[in-house]
């Protein structure tokens, strides 16, 4: 099974929970054991690869610019690359750009993606029953791309995939470890950093920052 595979069935869940005008977003960046797995959560319609006349990839937090704050800050991002970000609008963004982006995240050897990948008309809460019928699907991501690290950014997110009630305030820096099909990944869980939980962003930098020294990242 390789990625590809998983599109068809985020497409259906999409038609399900999703608005019925946008389509879904899957992820993006190094497919082969990247160093970091970022998860978020689900996408909204802010991000215009979930256009149904966009033909580029259909990766996370595409014609957004908040969360490259982030990965510009881990040394994730090449300037050129991010202050061309910092200079567009979300309807700038094109299918080239987009692509440019997503090669500079493969460079940097990192994979970005979301619990859920139904893209809502805005930033509405999901119900853990929604993001639970993606799990599984998630997981077999993991299992395609093995990555050394994975990073959970939130309490519902953190709590739905490592099967336990976390709250990120407590468990900072802190690793979890869950067999998946016979695989042991290594968790993190760090502050959202984005929307509501914007002002956490200098947290969850420190910590992805201490998670990349002590995983000689």
């Amino acid at each position: 099974m390789d990625l590809e595979c998983l599109k068809p069935k985020y497409d259906a869940l999409q038609k399900k929970y999703g608005a019925k005008h946008l389509r879904s977003i899957y992820f993006g960046g190094c497919e082969k054991t990247p160093k970091i797995c970022f998860v978020f959560m689900n996408p909204t319609g802010r991000n215009i690869a979930s256009l149904s006349e966009w033909k580029g990839i259909r990766a996370p937090w595409i014609g957004t610019k908040n969360i490259w704050d982030l990965f510009y800050a881990l040394g994730l991002l090449d300037e050129e690359i991010f202050f061309s970000i910092k200079s567009k609008k979300g309807s700038e963004w094109t299918e080239e750009f987009a692509k440019l982006v997503y090669e500079d995240v493969s460079r940097h050897d990192y994979f970005i993606t979301n619990l859920g990948k139904c893209t809502q008309i805005d930033a509405r809460s999901l119900p853990n029953s929604v993001f639970l019928e993606y799990l599984s699907l998630l997981e077999k991501e993991f299992e395609i791309i093995k990555p050394n690290v994975i990073i959970l950014f939130g309490n519902q997110v953190s709590s739905l995939v490592l099967n336990e009630k976390i709250s990120v305030s407590k468990v900072r820096r802190t690793c979890f470890m869950k067999e998946i099909r016979g695989t042991v990944y290594r968790f993190y869980s760090v502050y959202y950093p984005v929307g509501n939980g914007r002002f956490h962003i200098q947290d969850a930098i420190s910590d992805i920052e201490w998670i990349m020294r002590e995983e000689h990242l």
